[in-house]
């Protein structure tokens, strides 16, 4: 029988956010991130569940795949594996996979089929090649790429490094499949301890993680610095990027800083180091914003596109994505809504697809509803455990928006779960926890309830895409959440618990094309408040992943605060008998570890 379709599997390796897309004939068939089948966030080390995940939700083998294409940005993926096999690095590798690993084909693999790319021309793939757009410019900004001497895409001469210095920014022009490079901003390494931590060097992406590092003991908490910024006052702290003719200047931190977050057990909200925090993650989001806007702007006047694709955990800063929307000067912006290393498994397939394969470019990402899908049989059973079912009352809605409205009127708060997960770190309308923003108390009632978040962080809203302009300022469309907005002065006090303190939301706009379900829940709670929005925060506790089988669904549902599961067209309510048996349930063992297991023997399956 001769071979149906054409894949190509895209692969992120070896370190955090770990994940794999397939591509059918062009297509994104499936792609998903390691955290969400292990449930351990941003997870690293080997690829085997994120291709077993891909493989099996399309029904084909790893034989049936025509190219594999990889990154690691330590270094190319063959040799990474070289060195694991002699290097005890369980960051990596950790040593439970390690047996794992060393039987998967892949794995220091000499197959022709198998090749890798550079970091920064993964992003930009992720980026221009499933962009709306025939032509335009890509702006690639991160924490840190590959090694100059790994780059394998040309650039400017006038862009030197040494061998050892770091992608930091890259900067592209395309037309149809082809990819120019334009500029390459490098960091080189600096000398003394945490030498090779990537923070510590001078960079863009860099500086904001070493800013995240000092405030919170953590470089990937680089969204609650975004939160934090606007609770700062302005010009306290000196400028820690400066840009002067084109050339990023980064000066170095001095002994002035002298209040880094120190884990000793106290509170991190009640810290007397607060209100100078507070300053510098203002100082880094305003520095951080001005740079971006100004390469923007160059890259429009240098080129005259209309057109600019973003990508890059830069990329992921939805305020000053919301400042270039609007100033730089761009008839329209696409970020990649897997903005962070998660999506360069999107770029490695992408980039086997137009440049090793030659084929063309035929496929839009118009949503990230990518995961596989998850059967009634599959949502059943979840609820079916012996110690779900004591605890819970499903039943089977007719009219699933309907009902789900009234409940989220009622101010409850919701789980929704409903058709394939989004991929990237946002959950957009399939994964969610739903609320309404009337009142202002909402965000502490989920903080409460559910997310355990610092009281700073503001909660998002998703919105009707045709009443987006009558709620909040800006033309710019924000299908991805990836762009704040101000909320219109006469909508703050209707809408209060989506308004961060700086006025503005991290807007998500809903299509009926591209989601009915979430876009019918919307316009039915429209129908019954007047107000076409709804809090849309990710369906997860506090260091957590987002939910992706019913399985975790139903877990969290059990284990929080969330009055109501919506599992498909079924509402789940707590029963009288939830109140018993939660506290022994958690007393003795996990809940997700209960709600997966199997039922005892001669259990009904009614």
């Amino acid at each position: 029988m001769p071979k149906q379709h054409t894949y190509v599997l895209g692969l992120n390796t070896y370190d955090h956010d770990v994940s794999a897309c397939l591509l059918r004939d062009g297509a994104i068939a499936f792609a998903i991130a390691k955290e969400r089948i292990t449930r351990n966030k941003h997870a690293s080390g080997f690829y085997k569940e994120v291709i077993d995940y891909c493989l099996q939700a399309e029904g084909i083998t790893l034989d049936d795949v025509d190219l594999v294409v990889r990154n690691c940005y330590i270094m190319p993926v063959p040799e990474m594996e070289e060195r694991l096999v002699y290097f005890d690095a369980p960051g990596f590798l950790p040593e439970f996979e390690r047996g794992e690993a060393a039987k998967h084909p892949l794995y220091r693999s000499g197959q022709d089929k198998v090749v890798s790319i550079s970091h920064h021309l993964a992003h930009a793939y992720s980026a221009f090649a499933v962009s709306p757009f025939e032509e335009g410019v890509v702006m690639i900004v991160d924490g840190v790429g590959s090694y100059q001497s790994d780059v394998m895409e040309a650039y400017p001469a006038s862009d030197t490094a040494t061998p050892l210095a770091r992608e930091s920014e890259s900067y592209y022009k395309f037309k149809g499949n082809e990819l120019e490079c334009l500029k390459k901003v490098w960091m080189e390494p600096d000398r003394g301890f945490l030498s090779d931590e990537f923070y510590t060097m001078p960079g863009l992406g860099a500086l904001y993680s070493r800013a995240s590092t000092y405030i919170f003991g953590d470089w990937n908490k680089c969204g609650e610095l975004m939160g934090l910024a606007p609770y700062g006052r302005h010009e306290q702290v000196k400028h820690l990027l400066e840009l002067t003719d084109g050339k990023l200047q980064v000066p170095r931190w001095t002994g002035e800083f002298t209040q880094p977050h120190i884990f000793d057990g106290s509170s991190w909200e009640k810290s007397p180091s607060m209100r100078h925090w507070e300053d510098l993650a203002w100082r880094v989001q305003d520095d951080t914003e001005n740079v971006l806007l100004a390469r923007a702007r160059w890259l429009r006047e240098t080129t005259g596109a209309k057109n600019l694709c973003m990508a890059g955990g830069v990329a992921l800063n939805c305020v000053a994505n919301g400042r270039v929307a609007r100033e730089a000067g761009f008839d329209n912006v696409w970020i990649q809504p897997a903005a962070g290393d998660d999506g360069i498994a999107i770029g490695c397939a992408y980039y086997g697809w137009l440049e090793i394969l030659k084929q063309r470019r035929s496929f839009v990402m118009d949503h990230s509803y990518v995961g596989k899908p998850y059967s009634e049989q599959e949502a059943a059973s979840a609820l079916r455990k012996f110690l779900v079912r004591i605890q819970v009352d499903a039943r089977r809605s007719d009219n699933v928006c309907r009902d789900t409205a009234r409940l989220l009127a009622d101010q409850r708060v919701i789980g929704w779960f409903q058709d394939r997960s989004e991929f990237g770190p946002r959950a957009l309308g399939n994964r969610s926890l739903l609320a309404d923003p009337r009142k202002p108390e909402m965000k502490d009632i989920l903080n409460s309830r559910v997310k355990h978040r610092q009281a700073f962080r503001p909660f998002a809203p998703i919105v009707l895409a045709e009443r987006m302009k009558d709620v909040f300022e800006g033309e710019e469309d924000s299908p991805f959440m990836l762009i704040a907005k101000p909320v219109r002065p006469e909508w703050r006090d209707k809408i209060p618990a989506i308004v961060h303190v700086d006025g503005t939301a991290r807007v998500q706009t809903v299509r009926e094309a591209t989601n009915p379900r979430l876009y019918r829940l919307l316009k039915e709670f429209e129908a019954l408040t007047g107000v076409p929005v709804l809090i849309n925060t990710s369906f997860n506790i506090k260091g957590e992943p987002i939910v992706e089988t019913p399985e975790d669904a139903v877990a969290c549902f059990l284990n929080t605060g969330i009055d109501n599961l919506i599992l498909h067209d079924t509402v789940v309510t707590k029963t009288a008998m939830h109140r018993v048996v939660a506290p022994l349930v958690n007393t003795f063992t996990d809940v997700a570890t209960l709600v997966a297991s199997t039922q005892p023997a001669g259990a009904g399956t009614g």
